[in-house]
């Protein structure tokens, strides 16, 4: 049974709902209780891409608010609390018990609850006389929001800076770790797995992998621990293989371009929480959600965009034959298969005419929602000319550089000023030995088109930085390392990795080779050195080695933002025929390439790069 994160994740969130009761078959607690349910800005951030608000009528939620929102209060109904575990929500639930806003408090925490706070808790309560509205307190494992089955992300914002921020100190650096760790615990909590760890040696990978190793060790101890359903002695087959990874494994992937559905509309029209708003034929703007319950997207995301507006028209004109078909039938047309005496005939076709109309219904709501978000892109398409970037960043990174007049050509023409700055970069990053002459020309370029160039800067001084570590002797290079780690935090653990890292012949991501490679198991050169962490091994097995593959499952996490360019590659990977695989990917936050150049610039600007231009603009 392959691993399902969104299914387990809203069956926990179904048992908080019903104030964590056993739910029957049908999804619902044997008694029937109405209530009311209270978020903090976070949780609500959890709950939308799963439930809606119909799911919440059928659990008996008749009211829902966010806990810093004023409330009155409601007599004889129990409230049901879903936050994080903050002083600020401590604080707003001692006062909500104070004030006797509820019959009774069912507390749901989204991680484990500090000992700190569940004495300010209790503190607070007791003297408040309020202690006895406090039915149950539970620590619930759900801090990640799960946007498809096989798709997260911990909704940590600007990790990537945060990591890599030349001023940080050790203590912001661990605090970050512990968070990533957390949220990771998480996931693997509410999968109830416990999997081997694989990761590069060095930089925040190394360090979540080594923390996320040692707060499973400790977990496992414990008689009753979140794992014990899972059995001890699942063998390397059951259990999962969790590789993390570093943003600056492979830069271009989060700034690239792409022409394909999915990612397309996520850079271009902002797709958040699996919705996003767009301007309707008819004027003002319109909300749509892009989930596993739309048949259409499900099955064409991973298209080229043309494809796709094929694929429409291909669904519009089935449906009208369709419709066409059960006016035929009911209608008594010419050409009709029954005759007016014949009474059964028609009131049969009738009965299949009505049943077939919700169906028809909704396919054409489906059809329409595609060709308006369709129709947006293609005037977001010809404004910019995404498809000339798209397609001459691919060509750039399979041929290992550009014409300086055709890459000329771009930065004078058309697109956003983030566009242009992502194209250079790309050009930076994929042109393996560039002369100084011609970088200082593509400056000027950007420049001329009021493009803050900070992001460029940084990306120049990486990349001159790794080529001087790969050529360095090994007494230069430890000085290089030394001055390069104070000077850039973690990012030196990248070594050359924006070169190395490029696509390959057949356009497979680096990120899907090496999973590839570590769920077979076998010995490979871009993986030989790469560390394995089994917390249910003894702690001097751990370190390095093999483990006997092949693994079925992969939960595969990116450190400092991911994107639908990677979830999209791995889940061509998973959906081989041979041998059967199931991948999940998540990530510290789900980023467009204009927002992780965004995040390039802020380091840029924190290493005193950049330039008088304005900020570049959406």
């Amino acid at each position: 049974m392959a691993l399902n994160l969104r299914q387990k994740q809203t069956e926990c969130i179904t048992r908080i709902l019903n104030l964590n009761q056993p739910v029957n078959s049908s999804g619902t607690a044997n008694e029937e209780v109405y209530k009311i349910l209270i978020y903090d800005k976070f949780c609500q951030d959890v709950l939308s891409p799963l439930i809606h608000v119909k799911d919440l009528r059928k659990h008996g939620v008749t009211l829902y608010f966010v806990i810093d929102k004023d409330r009155k209060p409601v007599h004889d109904v129990p409230a049901v609390y879903f936050v994080q575990p903050t002083q600020l929500n401590i604080q707003r639930i001692v006062a909500d018990a104070s004030r006797s806003l509820y019959d009774s408090f069912h507390l749901n925490f989204s991680s484990s609850i500090p000992r700190p706070l569940l004495e300010d808790l209790a503190s607070g309560t007791l003297n408040s006389e309020s202690i006895q509205r406090i039915s149950k307190v539970h620590d619930q494992y759900l801090e990640f929001v799960t946007l498809e089955d096989n798709l997260f992300s911990l909704a940590n914002k600007s990790c990537f800076v945060q990591l890599n921020d030349p001023s940080a100190g050790d203590r912001e650096i661990e605090e970050i770790i512990e968070k990533i760790t957390s949220g990771l615990f998480c996931v693997l909590a509410t999968l109830a797995v416990v999997p081997i760890i694989r990761c590069p040696r060095g930089g925040p990978a190394e360090m979540v992998a080594s923390l996320l190793d040692q707060r499973l060790r400790d977990h496992l101890l414990a008689k009753n621990n979140l794992f014990s359903e899972g059995g001890n002695f699942a063998s390397s087959f059951q259990r999962p293989v969790l590789c993390l990874f570093d943003r600056n494994f492979e830069l271009s992937v989060a700034i690239q371009h792409d022409f394909r559905y999915r990612p397309l509309v996520h850079d271009v029209l902002g797709l958040r929480l699996n919705r996003l708003s767009v301007q309707g034929e008819k004027g003002g703007m319109k909300s749509y959600e892009l989930d596993s319950s739309d048949p259409f997207w499900m099955a064409n995301w991973s298209l080229e965009f043309p494809e796709v507006a094929v694929e429409i028209e291909t669904q519009l004109n089935k449906y009208k034959k369709d419709v066409d078909e059960v006016n035929r039938r009911t209608g008594g047309q010419e050409g009709a298969e029954f005759d007016g005496t014949d009474l059964i005939g028609n009131t049969k076709h009738l009965m299949n005419a009505v049943n077939s109309l919700p169906e028809l219904t909704e396919r054409k709501q489906i059809i329409d929602k595609h060709t308006n978000i369709a129709t947006v892109l293609l005037g977001e398409i010809k404004e910019r000319s995404l498809d000339a970037f798209a397609k001459k960043e691919t060509e750039m990174m399979v041929r290992g550089g550009i014409d300086r007049n055709e890459l000329l050509g771009v930065l004078k023409g058309k697109g956003t000023k983030l566009d242009k700055l992502r194209f250079a970069i790309m050009y930076l990053i994929s042109t393996e030995n560039i002369p100084p002459s011609e970088v200082e020309i593509v400056e000027a370029a950007l420049r001329e088109s009021e493009v803050d160039i900070s992001a460029f800067q940084y990306v120049k001084k990486i990349k001159s930085l790794n080529v001087s570590f790969a050529s360095a002797n090994s007494a230069s290079r430890g000085n290089i390392v030394d001055w390069a780690e104070k000077l850039y935090g973690q990012s030196i653990s990248a070594v050359t990795a924006g070169v190395k890292n490029l696509l390959s012949s057949d356009h497979q991501l680096a990120l899907t080779r090496t999973v590839e490679a570590l769920m077979e198991g076998k010995p490979n050169p871009e993986i030989d050195s790469y560390l394995m962490f089994d917390p249910r091994a003894p702690k001097s097995s751990s370190g390095s080695g093999h483990l006997k593959g092949p693994f079925k499952e992969a939960i595969v996490f990116m450190i400092g933002g991911g994107n639908y360019v990677e979830y999209g590659s791995l889940q061509e990977l998973a959906n081989r025929p041979q041998p059967v695989k199931n991948v999940i990917y998540g990530s510290t936050e789900i980023l467009t390439g204009s927002e992780f150049v965004e995040q390039l610039a802020l380091l840029g600007k924190k290493m005193g790069f950049g330039s008088s231009a304005p900020a570049p603009a959406q």
